[in-house]
């Protein structure tokens, strides 16, 4: 395993940014996740670690050794494309076979190979296709075949770009739990995943970084980026319904959201005058709709009616209007879950992110929560 370090590496392909000035220290064996919509810089980073493209300037270390000018061959890192890159000619096994005979990391007897195909193979759920061509595979299956050959060898740095993205959901969602199992198949060797999922992220990573316009925007784990996402941008990138995000004036040491009945008491820690503005940030899964309010203080109660309850699965997305403005919940369902019904939508305040203001369509920092007030500097090395 080595520990992998990305210094002001930057990549322009003429006009197009594709990464500007990334910076991440990954340790060893850390599974670390790079999450972002497309175009943002996301593959790029992979294939500069890999060495398959030339990098404007900046550096890679992988181990402590810079890797800058080294040949991909001899960086030792194994990356699993988006696209399958199967040898049509061979079986699945022998695809599989092919990096541990290249003789790249070492040479390997029959009994080892055998042993670490049929661990790949299982823990991928292909095993019962070590003899089909690429030709009589489904999309799933080649990808799958593909992600087997990266990690049927021993490298210091498995690079995995969107290795599920072909795979269909319930697929997806049992792959998720089978590649936690990486650290024990790979002997802890790093890996650095690439998504645009934020439910991968979130269940795969030790860390997330979040990449926007080729930059970094934000280094943390999955629960501090879920709780404390450093802007508007971090806070829509997960979730599902998106973040209820509203434009908000603080008046009287409340912010209050115009032509609704959105009001909640601002923590004076903030030092936010009147006039000012700021956005309130509510994710729709940190919502309770019921029929009677909560006497908790540390709960807002907002009365309003539903709009449209649309059944998910086990919850009900509901959009509830509160006094002119739509806010979005979800629901575990029940007979006030009906629309036109009249509810009151609960909410803790430490659930309630408190943003600057912004102009429309601009993204805006976080400044803390309604319930424990400004958050603490962050590290230099944690927000950019």
């Amino acid at each position: 395993m080595a520990r992998l370090t990305l210094s002001g590496l930057t990549k322009h392909f003429g006009e197009t940014v594709g990464i500007d000035d990334l910076a991440l220290d990954i340790s060893e064996g850390e599974f670390f996740v790079i999450l972002g919509p497309s175009g943002a810089g996301k593959t790029t980073t992979l294939k500069s670690i890999a060495g398959l493209v030339d990098i404007d300037c900046g550096s890679v270390a992988i181990g402590g050794t810079d890797m800058t000018l080294v040949e991909p061959y001899n960086r030792n890192v194994a990356m699993a494309f988006e696209s399958y890159a199967l040898y049509p000619q061979k079986t699945v096994s022998q695809n599989l076979e092919s990096p541990l005979r290249s003789g790249r990391t070492g040479k390997y007897s029959e009994a080892e190979r055998r042993e670490r195909i049929d661990s790949v193979t299982k823990t991928l759920g292909i095993n019962h296709l070590l003899e089909r061509f690429p030709r009589e595979l489904s999309n799933g299956q080649r990808q799958r075949v593909a992600l087997g050959r990266v990690l049927v060898r021993p490298a210091d740095v498995y690079l995995l770009d969107e290795p599920l993205s072909h795979l269909d959901a319930k697929l997806r969602g049992a792959m998720r739990a089978e590649l936690r199992q990486l650290g024990h198949m790979s002997n802890t060797t790093t890996t650095v995943y690439v998504t645009h999922d934020y439910q991968e992220a979130l269940a795969l990573g030790d860390r997330i970084a979040i990449l926007r316009h080729g930059r970094l925007v934000q280094v943390d784990t999955p629960e501090v980026i879920w709780r404390a996402p450093h802007n508007t941008f971090v806070a829509k990138a997960l979730g599902q319904p998106e973040i209820n995000i509203f434009d908000a004036t603080v008046d009287d040491n409340s912010l209050r959201v115009l032509g609704s009945g959105i009001e909640v008491d601002l923590p004076a820690a903030f030092g936010l005058g009147n006039g000012v503005n700021a956005r309130l940030g509510i994710r729709p899964c940190d919502v309770t709709v019921t029929e009677s309010e909560s006497d908790d203080a540390d709960i807002v109660n907002l009365s309003g009616r539903i709009l449209l309850a649309e059944r998910l699965g086990r919850n009900v997305e509901v959009s509830v209007d509160i006094g002119g403005t739509s806010l979005i919940a979800l629901s575990k369902g029940g007979p006030h879950i009906r629309e036109n019904a009249n509810v009151v939508v609960q909410v803790p305040l430490a659930d309630i992110h408190i943003f600057e203001g912004a102009a429309e369509g601009e993204e805006s920092k976080r400044l803390g929560d309604a319930a424990n007030g400004p958050e603490s500097a962050p590290k230099q090395e944690e927000r950019q």
